[in-house]
Parts: structure tokens; C-alpha cells; sequence
């Protein structure tokens, strides 16, 4: 992509961050997920709620909802935004467990950054929590599953 279409470069090539104050103030959704895989007994140790540090669905599911929160601190050029709504599920599956993020706003610009924030940090919180049962974890497949709101409108993964 030439750097005149990349939305954070200025003119001199410099990193700028998006004028969005002339943008339609629109209902934004945005929704994320990744994985962690793991091994079967790292997978034990969560479904059973027998790891060391505590809940590991429940401690991931608050830090993920933080981080969303917290987007436009983490990401550089992100505007903070006033978040409407953030739901962070996670759920264990055959080789370790799946996050998905759904995050909500009513403004000028989209949410996407918030939902993959809030999947990372909460799939970085799983790896934490169960890294003295399995080093060997993976934090995978993080990407955005669809978006809606805005000039673009609606947006699913293929």
C-alpha cells in the first residue's frame, strides 16, 4: 500500500494520529478472538479451577475487559474512546481455551483495536496464570471476526 493511503502517515511520512472530528458519530461493534493451546494438563488445571494463581477464566475475563478500556493508553496513535459495552467469554476447547471479545461504542471511529487488546491481554492473563504447569503454551489466532458502524459499514472474516 502507497504511503499516501496509510490513514497514520502525514504527508512527510511522519506517524500522525487520524483526524476523526469530521467522521459521523455512529453505533461501532467490534468482535475479536484468539487462542491459547496448551497442554491437557494445563487444560486440567483450568476446567477443574485447580491452578495455583486462582481462576483463570474469571482473573483473564476482568483483565481482558481492562485492557479494552484501556486501548488508546497501550496502542500507540489509538484515540481512547468512550466504551459502551465490552464482553470477553472464554471457553475451554479440546487443546486449550478460545477468547472471544465484543466491544460497543457510540462515536467517530471503530472499536477493533479494543477487541483485539482485549483478546490478547486476556489470552497473555491464561498464559500467566498456568505458565508453571506448561511453558510451552501459544497464544494463536488472534484476529478480528467482524466489525460493524462507520463509513466502511459491515466487515466479517472470510
Amino acid at each position: 500500500m502507497p504511503m499516501a493511503e496509510l490513514t497514520h502517515v502525514g504527508p512527510s511520512g511522519d506517524a500522525r494520529m487520524v483526524e476523526v472530528g469530521e467522521k459521523a458519530v455512529t453505533r461501532r461493534e467490534a468482535v475479536a478472538e484468539g487462542y491459547v493451546r496448551m497442554s491437557a494438563e494445563a487444560l486440567a488445571a483450568v476446567v477443574e479451577r485447580r491452578a495455583k494463581k486462582g481462576d483463570v477464566l474469571g482473573v483473564a475475563q476482568i483483565a481482558g475487559i481492562q485492557a479494552a478500556k484501556r486501548t488508546g493508553e497501550l496502542i500507540p496513535l489509538c484515540h481512547p474512546l468512550p466504551i459502551d459495552g465490552v464482553d470477553v467469554l472464554l471457553a475451554p476447547v479440546a487443546d486449550g481455551v478460545r477468547i472471544e471479545a465484543s466491544v460497543r461504542c457510540t462515536g467517530r471511529t471503530g472499536v477493533e483495536m479494543e477487541a483485539l487488546t482485549a483478546v490478547s491481554v486476556a489470552a497473555l492473563t491464561v498464559y500467566d496464570m498456568l505458565k508453571a504447569v506448561d511453558k510451552a503454551m501459544r497464544v494463536e489466532g488472534v484476529r478480528l471476526l467482524r466489525k460493524s458502524g462507520g463509513r466502511s459499514g459491515t466487515w466479517e472474516a472470510p
